[in-house]
This record gives structure tokens, sequence and C-alpha cells, in this order.
């Protein structure tokens, strides 16, 4: 059940995201969740990989390249899922950024 939750809040985060920030596009809810699906398994699976691969710069960076993965994979994709788009890097970097914080609410609150 949680898991449902979190994955229809991070959908609609996606959604208010690519309403308010420029560069990013939703065309449906459908697209959102299957982008949140796909973002999901993604983070999941290629991230850890990026992580230790990249570990002497983010080590270098205290951890602030991170931020640089979350966004290319934000970015990545948006090149897999149609319906969802991010016409650039900035765009993507901020929409990680926001869909991080949220998700990471979410996950405290949840906790609790």
């Amino acid at each position: 059940m949680k898991l449902l939750f979190r994955w229809l809040i991070n959908a609609i985060t996606i959604v208010a995201i690519a309403y308010y920030l420029p560069g990013i596009g939703v065309e449906s809810f459908y697209s959102a969740l299957i982008a949140t699906l796909v973002l999901g398994l993604v983070n999941a699976l290629i991230r850890p990989l990026l992580i230790i691969l990249t570990l002497p710069i983010n080590i270098l960076t205290l951890g602030l390249f991170t931020l640089i993965i979350n966004a290319a994979l934000f970015w990545f994709v948006s090149t897999i899922v149609k319906g969802f788009v991010v016409l650039g890097f900035w765009p993507a970097f901020w929409g990680a950024l926001i869909l991080s914080v949220v998700s990471w609410v979410v996950g405290g609150l949840l906790k609790k």
C-alpha cells in the first residue's frame, strides 16, 4: 500500500513539475505514472553502478556529483518514456532535485 501511495505521489509530483518548470512536459497522467515507474527502476538498477563508477569524483565534490547523476538519469528516462519530455540538462537537474526532495519528505512521513 505504501509503495502504491509513493508511486502516485511521485507521479503527481512529476505532473506538477511539468506544469511549473519550463523544459519539462508530460502528455498525460498515465505518462507520468510510467515515467515514475521507469525512473524507479533506473534508480534501483543503474544508479548504484554509476555511484560506484564515479566514486572518486563524488568524494572530491563531497557528494554533490550525485545531483548530476540524478539529473542525467531523469533526462535519460525522458528518452525512454513517450509523453515525458525533458529539454535539457538544467530542467532535468531542477526536476530531479524537486522530485528527490518530495520523495524524501513523503518517505519520512510514511515511516512515522
